[in-house]
């Protein structure tokens, strides 16, 4: 039973597009590791751009400076 996490940004995420990457990895799965799409597990975690750091900055700040 394959189980990917997916964490994105929490913005402009529509409940289409999560649809989206869900379908789009499980059939990732299916194809290249011959994995059952009837068990496979994907979660999408949405982290608010306050909570996710790179290089020592937020990515809410890094954003607000144009990086």
């Amino acid at each position: 039973m394959p189980y990917v996490n997916i964490k994105i940004t929490k913005e402009h995420v529509t409940p289409e597009k999560k649809a989206k990457l869900i379908r789009g990895v499980t059939q990732l799965l299916a194809d290249v590791m011959g994995k059952n799409p009837q068990t496979t597990v994907v979660v999408i975690d949405e982290v608010d751009t306050d909570n996710w750091g790179i290089g020592g900055e937020t990515v809410t700040v890094r954003r607000q400076l144009g990086k």
